[in-house]
């Protein structure tokens, strides 16, 4: 009765401070949800019968009973849970904060990837240089790898402490500044790292296919290691964890380190890609050299925290 006396305005305020309203009809449920939207709520509105049907459609999330629930509740909600357990809609809340996260590392590795690419192909135009990376090379760089290590990153597990997060805004940017910032970094490191390898081959005094193999194996050796840095945006990367990786990882890398040995030495390979065997040490300094990103990348990531320069990182 109390709530007939009330105007919107006293509504939104009073729906602040109140947590328990008692004996609501259908108006009062709807006037509720608008009122908690009107003070910049997220509103998830639960309910099985057909007087709540209307609160259920006007809530930004309606989660109607899959059991017990009417049709029209089921109609007019977002989300049904088949067994009417309200621990089913933690579960959904933890599910989609981790395919969330993940969308997000697959951004996060996949432009570095292509940017630091491109990078080495418009510096060695920019120098007037031979290209450190063909076409065809590239090519194959893109396919493989996005079978591989792209497509392992959408079944990461959830990252520890993923349901203690404040809740995101709803209007907050797929890439936060710190993926922008991390994008930029790590395609300028591949340039960087892209360069010094092809100019090492050449100094080596190996032919242009032995040096831009190189540079080929230098990418997925770099990328590799970028992906067990990224696998973990809100926490640090160089954890036992993080560093035994996931059955999906795994099976990436095991379909990936064959597939590059055998564009590296295989001869019909070396024909098709223009690719050329490379000594067993040069091959070795370009793991060792890779490494080293996963380590550089852990120490930006605990000195930008400590920082406390990006909010996403101290979350």
């Amino acid at each position: 009765r109390d709530l007939d006396t009330l105007d919107d305005d006293a509504l939104a305020d009073l729906v602040e401070n109140v947590d328990v309203f008692a004996r609501t009809d259908p108006e009062h449920k709807l006037r509720i949800v608008r009122a908690l939207q009107r003070r910049g709520r997220i509103v998830a509105m639960t309910g099985d019968g057909v007087n709540d049907a209307p609160a259920l459609k006007q809530a930004d999330v309606g989660v109607a009973m899959g059991v017990r629930g009417t049709e029209a509740a089921k109609e007019a909600a977002e989300m049904v849970l088949l067994d009417d357990d309200f621990a089913s809609i933690v579960a959904a809340v933890n599910e989609g904060r981790v395919v969330y996260d993940n969308i997000r590392k697959v951004i996060a590795w996949t432009l570095p990837s292509n940017g630091g690419e491109v990078l080495v192909v418009i510096a060695a135009i920019a120098a007037g240089t031979i290209l450190p990376v063909t076409p065809v090379q590239i090519l194959w760089l893109n396919l493989i790898l996005g079978a591989t290590l792209g497509l392992a990153l959408a079944f990461e597990p959830a990252e520890e402490g993923v349901m203690e997060r404040p809740p995101r805004e709803p209007d907050r940017a797929l890439l936060s500044p710190f993926l922008l910032w991390r994008v930029g970094l790590v395609s300028v490191l591949f340039l960087v790292g892209s360069m010094a390898v092809f100019g090492y081959g050449l100094a080596r005094g190996h032919d242009v296919a032995t040096a831009r193999t190189l540079v080929v194996n230098a990418l997925v050796v770099f990328q590799i290691f970028y992906l067990f840095d990224i696998r973990y945006l809100h926490v640090g990367s160089l954890r036992p964890r993080s560093v035994r990786g996931t059955p999906a990882v795994l099976l990436a890398l095991a379909v990936l380190v064959p597939a590059q040995f055998a564009l590296t030495y295989a001869p019909f390979m070396n024909e098709v890609f223009g690719t050329a065997p490379v000594p067993f040490w040069d091959g070795v300094l370009v793991v060792v050299f890779g490494s080293g990103l996963l380590f550089l990348l852990a120490a930006e990531k605990a000195l930008i925290r400590g920082l406390g320069l990006f909010p996403e990182l101290r979350s």
